[in-house]
């Protein structure tokens, strides 16, 4: 893998010397080397973002083209284990998807790629030849194979080899890194489902006492508080919205704070200062809530009044946002186990492990605080990621 990566960068470099050169130079006519790598470049390109869907007839279908020109092979073909998925070059008009792998190759073993001298195809017309076929592997498993075939006659060098080799691993990078991405996209699935979970059964019995308490003296607040608990109950649980905009996340924390208002009333006063530009920015749902939920909690709930604080401004790439209390604060210590979750709750351990699966360990939560003198908790994610759409 590091031999590809340093071929991929190799190429990178040398395609920027060549840009540069022509700058400095008068025009002249590209060499048939400089062409190529041009050509191997483009190829190698235009199959990274399928390959990245994953492994499927689909994405196989899409990629196989590039391969053909990545390697210069007669034909070349994706299986899984067992089965073709998809079919590209000489011998198209008899060797398609769902064949079995057999028919064109013994299926690639996890350790090492393998040469056979004549493709073992029945079709009396068939123009290929010899075969190459490497394993496609993904954290170190076999998951299937990546074939180049060759017209009839033709002998296999070391070169061809060479190549197949580096094609199959460029293939096996691009699975990997979807594999990781399902991973993370699975882990912030279950983050969240574990924090729907445990929604605070305290607040929803203050929320729901404070409702009754305006039955009798104020019917209709009574009647608009219940449609906002409401509301706030089906957005976090609506099961099909992993992401949602910062300006959906914000009428959602408005909510929220509409029924701890019914609690509080004046004692509890809200800033709320956020740059337009950052609004339409995606961001994973219930990530802001719980840490406006603690600022009440810890910052006004054990005092009966307080002041909260939410800022969001953009930072060239990135998004910071932050909630400020200025209740009783916590030793450096405590933060530190409150951030981990090891604090007796989970809601900001959980936004946290949710920023970092979904967006890296360059992006999460940082808590800063002092005892009698408040806390911030400060989020900073991406203006964009690719895959992280809103619903």
């Amino acid at each position: 893998m590091g031999f590809l990566i340093g071929v991929v960068v190799g190429l990178a470099i040398a395609a920027s010397a060549v840009a540069a050169l022509r700058l400095l130079r008068p025009p002249r006519v590209v060499s048939d080397e400089v062409r190529g790598l041009q050509t191997a470049l483009h190829a190698a390109n235009g199959m990274l973002p399928d390959l990245r869907r994953g492994l499927s007839e689909d994405s196989a279908r899409k990629v196989t083209g590039h391969l053909l020109t990545l390697t210069q092979a007669s034909a070349v073909a994706l299986g899984d284990k067992r089965r073709v998925l998809a079919f590209d070059g000489l011998g198209h008009d008899h060797h398609h998807a769902g064949d079995e792998l057999i028919k064109i190759t013994a299926p690639a073993r996890e350790d090492r790629l393998h040469v056979e001298s004549r493709l073992a195809c029945e079709h009396p017309d068939c123009p290929l030849g010899p075969v190459i076929a490497a394993p496609l592997l993904v954290a170190g498993e076999l998951v299937g194979s990546f074939v180049a075939l060759y017209a009839r006659g033709r002998r296999i060098t070391p070169n061809d080899t060479r190549t197949a080799a580096e094609a199959a691993s460029l293939v096996s990078a691009q699975l990997e890194l979807n594999a990781m991405d399902e991973q993370a996209e699975r882990l912030a699935r279950a983050e969240l489902r574990a924090l729907r979970a445990q929604i605070s059964p305290h607040f929803i019995y203050n929320a729901l006492a404070a409702i009754a308490g305006y039955i009798h003296s104020n019917p209709d607040e009574a009647r608009d508080l219940l449609t906002e608990f409401a509301e706030f109950t089906r957005y976090a649980f609506r099961s099909q919205r992993p992401y949602v905009t910062l300006a959906d996340e914000l009428g959602y924390v408005e909510k929220y704070l509409r029924l701890e208002r019914a609690r509080f009333g004046e004692r509890l006063q809200v800033r709320l200062q956020v740059e337009p530009e950052v609004l339409p920015v995606v961001v994973p749902v219930l990530s802001l809530q719980p840490l406006v939920e603690n600022a009440v909690r810890h910052g006004v709930e054990r005092r009966g009044f307080g002041r909260i604080e939410i800022v969001g401004r953009h930072l060239d790439h990135d998004v910071e946002l932050r909630v400020t209390d200025d209740g009783v604060g916590m030793d450096a210590e405590r933060a530190a186990t409150v951030l981990a979750g090891q604090g007796g709750g989970v809601g900001i351990a959980n936004v946290q492990a949710r920023l970092q699966a979904i967006f890296g360990p360059g992006y999460g939560l940082e808590l800063r605080s002092e005892p009698g003198h408040g806390t911030t908790v400060t989020m900073t994610l991406p203006k964009f990621r690719a895959g992280v759409r809103a619903a």
